[in-house]
């Protein structure tokens, strides 16, 4: 049997908090579609707001500047 078969996903070697490449992941931020608060939600943690329990979330935009080539 090979190490994949044993029961571990991909990834699982990775400590906590960081992503295959070994980057650290952050915290995405939403906002609630109801309220409008501001919710950090990390990954495989339910989406639901804090505040309302609303389970609509808007991501925020990047503020990183992204340019296409339409052709």
């Amino acid at each position: 049997m090979s190490q994949q078969q044993g029961g571990q996903g991909a990834g699982a070697g990775a400590p906590s908090g960081t992503n295959l490449y070994g980057a650290p992941q952050k915290d995405m931020e939403y906002i609630c579609a109801d309220c409008g608060a501001k919710n950090e939600i990390k990954p495989r943690e339910p989406i639901r707001c804090r505040e309302c329990g609303h389970r609509i979330m808007y991501k925020k935009r990047t503020k990183r500047m992204v340019q296409f080539e339409a052709r």
